[in-house]
């Protein structure tokens, strides 16, 4: 018996019929119009050739079709993945049957349109060729009206394993393209398909197939629309000048008309006359926006949003529209010399902005289950942490329209990578040709949000050229070819259909012109805190312009480790806790990092919650280091906000969507006025740092606390914080502060007020845990209903570090965790709830613990 897969939402089977009929175009005065059938329905695969055939779902794939039928066992679970290897390596075939009106037949073209095939795909319609496939991040359009018949059609996609099609290319090398994350046949390089789905070391290694997006058949007569790009040619306080750029496909010359519409405003339409020819037609129709309203990254202003819409006419009936939503910014990487090299900024609006955010990779290892739900909890987690932006880094997918409609929505800046990641690629002309497509796919797909502020080219290639021995080991024509792709064919596209945006060839990079991890330019990927093991103080010696990756790990909660283990074992060195710890030396880095600051956890489920606090102290270093030193630093992305299964992995949010402690820190650390006191030559500077706009009176205060909760001293100081600054206003040498009191026992508790509530808060401990003279505290609480859930209200007689709230078996999320409390500070935290337990219901399931819990 199958086991029920682990997923953030439920998958849907649809029972689907084994034989569909297509809708008829309607007839009114749009006959002429295009028309676009979904063919989702009445899908079944098998291995080829091999036993019955079985219910598919499309969009889909192999791994979720078989366990839909309860074919293989849930690849998540325990230590399953291993055991289910076989699929990558096998060869399937999925199949549908639909029914072509007499309709559809008349209309003078009619084509099969494949948003996404994966990957090495023969498709066959009634038997006869119609499609070779071999690039999953392609869109495949050809016309089928000649293969088409009435009645019943029979549509058949064949699958060959990417693995099995790229070894017989591999055996006749004299070198091996490297590939260091594959967990297997090291192939990936040679597939257009995402890396990740090949292993990582975060990250399983399921090598999928299938019909991955949507199917559609389009008919149409005279001429469609091939896109629509929207392009801000001025922005001003009374008017925006735009154009809308259409292509436009004919079957031959027409003449045609182009109506632009702003369906937000509901403003004149613009309108272009045209002669069509043969082929692809380029029109520019020039329009205005009155008082324009502009789009601002989250954080900075409200994120309005227009709806455009551009329809075609050929002899006075409309045949086709295409529509864009855009926001009205300008975005400009800002590169200029100074002392240190060369700045590292994205400017948007004119305005500077501090990059706050972190990596995303793909929610899930199988890409249709991320349903529309799950991008809008883990986007939104984004957004309430104070994030501004989110790297899609280049091992994963160009994410779907869904993603970046709601990063649009949230002011959620999207630095956009190209698929390629860790690897050296083919630079023959067949294997250019397809990147190019791939890569003009996208860009025109994606080029009308204004969420995304960069193209870039990959992810780790150019440093590990240069740093991972692949320069001495193998031949150096791979270096050309790395040239061809990065430095050739994507600044290319780019500059071909979307010149507006800044493109970056590799994170990290100089762009050539230093040593690729370089911090005097570019970005930076800093992993000695990590994989070197060496102190989060190390933090504080880095200097990059723009720090796009950092990061460590931590295991998930409890709850998550229950959905994929048994009882037996909770033990981090257990085969099935290995088997979710995909870093070779993963396991033993968290626990050497953590007896240097914490005694040893008394049990598993304290090793899993201080291994969270151990994460989140050690990347509130490292973010807040980033963010005292800016303007000469712009960007902290940490590594990485989501996991693709569940697993012990860098990631803030778990694959279940629980907010680690991580993630709360993040809001804390990330929020746009932060106290941040650091000891620097015996001194304790008290930083503030602003992405405020405005300066903004506030008065900060700073009291030096015994662990009863009593004040010792007290500094208060009204200061005006500079905007878009980050300053010291406040300096005081450490043994002025301690007057002699034993470093163990006191702590500093900092606070910034604005209007004399606290909008920031920070502690300064001044030994680590492990040395403090902690006692032990005693928490008391009390629930209060609320709109929407309770009022939770803390209060303890001791401090109380890292207190985290948890409610087993209730259905709902709390508003903060993982925070300090302090004796005679009473903290409120709202517990939200689709169901509103009732205050007894809710008491009896609070758990509280702290870190004094967590040891013997």
């Amino acid at each position: 018996m199958a086991k029920k897969l682990l997923k953030p939402a439920a998958f849907l089977l649809l029972l689907l019929a084994a034989h569909s009929v297509l809708a008829q175009p309607a007839k009114t005065s749009r006959e002429s119009a295009r028309v676009k059938i979904p063919l989702h329905s009445g899908w079944t695969f098998r291995e080829v050739g091999k036993g019955e055939w079985h219910k598919a779902a499309v969009p889909g794939c192999v791994h979720t079709d078989l366990l839909a039928n309860k074919l293989i066992e849930d690849p998540f679970y325990r230590d399953d993945e291993p055991k289910l290897q076989w699929i990558g390596k096998t060869d399937w075939e999925y199949q549908t049957t639909f029914d072509a009106p007499a309709d559809l037949l008349r209309r003078e073209h009619v084509e099969m349109v494949f948003e996404g095939l994966d990957t090495y795909a023969n498709v066959t319609l009634n038997g006869a060729t119609l499609l070779e496939a071999d690039n999953m991040f392609r869109t495949w359009r050809v016309d089928c009206k000649r293969l088409l018949k009435p009645g019943a059609n029979t549509l058949h996609v064949t699958f060959r394993s990417p693995i099995n099609e790229v070894l017989p290319l591999m055996a006749k090398m004299s070198y091996q393209l490297p590939a260091v994350n594959d967990q297997g046949e090291k192939t990936s390089p040679f597939t257009r398909k995402a890396p990740y789905q090949f292993g990582w070391d975060w990250g399983p290694r399921f090598v999928t197939s299938g019909v991955w997006r949507p199917v559609s058949l389009e008919a149409w007569d005279s001429a469609r629309v091939e896109s629509l790009r929207v392009v801000q040619n001025q922005i001003g306080r009374d008017s925006a000048q735009m154009t809308a750029e259409v292509e436009v496909v004919s079957t031959g010359a027409a003449d045609a008309t182009v109506v632009v519409e702003n369906l937000t405003d509901k403003g004149t339409p613009a309108r272009q006359p045209l002669k069509l020819a043969a082929g692809t037609n380029k029109v520019a129709v020039n329009f205005t926006i009155n008082k324009p309203r502009l789009w601002w990254p989250a954080g900075m202003g409200a994120q309005p949003l227009y709806d455009l819409r551009a329809r075609l006419l050929v002899g006075g009936r409309e045949v086709d529209e295409a529509a864009a939503r855009v926001g009205l910014r300008t975005v400009e990487l800002r590169q200029q010399p100074d002392r240190e090299g060369k700045s590292f900024t994205f400017v948007v609006n004119g305005v500077p902005v501090f990059a706050k955010g972190a990596n995303w990779i793909p929610a899930d290892s199988f890409p249709t289950r991320i349903t529309a739900e799950r991008y809008r909890q883990l986007l939104e987690s984004a957004r309430d942490a104070n994030m501004n932006m989110l790297r899609v880094w280049g091992g994963g997918i160009y994410e779907s329209d869904e993603f970046y409609r709601l990063c649009d929505e949230m002011g959620l800046l999207v630095w956009q990578e190209f698929m390629f990641a860790c690897s050296m690629y083919p630079g023959d002309q067949a294997f250019l040709d397809n990147v190019r497509a791939e890569a003009t796919d996208n860009v025109k797909r994606l080029r009308n949000h204004p969420s995304i502020v960069i193209w870039c080219g990959n992810n780790e290639v150019e440093t590990a050229w240069q740093h991972w021995g692949w320069k001495q080991n193998l031949p150096a024509k791979l270096w050309d070819d790395y040239k061809k792709i990065f430095h050739g064919v994507l600044p290319e596209v780019v500059a071909e259909q979307d010149p507006a945006r800044p493109y970056w060839p590799s994170s990290p990079s100089s762009n050539l012109e230093d040593d690729p991890d370089s911090q005097r330019m570019g970005d930076v990927h800093y992993w000695e805190v990590w994989h070197a093991a060496k102190p989060f103080t190390e933090y504080e010696k880095q200097h990059p312009r723009f720090m796009s990756e950092y990061g460590f790990q931590s295991f998930p909660q409890i709850e998550t480790v229950n959905a994929y283990t048994l009882p037996a074992d909770h033990d981090i060195q257990s085969p099935v806790m290995l088997a979710h710890q995909k870093h070779p030396r993963g396991n033993q880095l968290i626990r050497e990092y953590m007896l240097r600051d914490y005694p040893e956890p008394k049990d598993f489920d304290s090793f899993l919650y201080v291994s969270q606090v151990l994460q989140a102290e050690g990347i509130k270093v490292g973010a807040e280091h980033l963010r005292r030193i800016m303007p000469h630093n712009m960007g902290s992305l940490y590594w990485q906000i989501d996991d693709c299964w569940p697993v012990a992995s860098w990631s803030s949010i778990d694959y279940f969507g629980r907010w680690k402690a991580l993630q709360f820190y993040a809001r804390r650390f990330y929020n746009d006025l932060l106290v941040s006191p650091h000891v620097e030559n015996n001194n304790v500077e008290f930083y503030v740092v602003s992405d405020r706009t405005q300066a903004t009176p506030a008065e900060l205060v700073v009291t030096l606390t015994d662990f009863d909760g009593h004040a010792l001293s007290e500094n208060r100081k009204s200061v005006e914080v500079a905007a878009l600054a980050s300053k010291s206003y406040l300096s005081l040498p450490a043994e002025e502060l301690l007057r002699g009191r034993d470093a163990k026992s006191v702590f500093l508790d900092c606070e910034l007020l604005v209007g004399g509530k606290a909008v920031s808060a920070n502690r300064l401990f001044f030994r680590p845990y492990k040395e403090l003279t902690l006692p032990a505290p005693h928490v008391t609480t009390d629930a209060a209903r609320a709109q929407g859930g309770l009022n939770v209200t803390l209060k303890s007689d001791k401090l109380a570090r890292a207190v985290y709230l948890s409610a087993e078996g209730l259905d709902g999320t709390f508003s903060d965790n993982y925070f300090d409390l302090i004796p005679g500070k009473e903290v409120r935290v709202e517990f939200r709830a689709r169901r509103a337990p009732s205050p007894e219901e809710f008491r009896a399931r609070l758990k509280v613990r702290s870190l004094a819990d967590a040891f013997r």
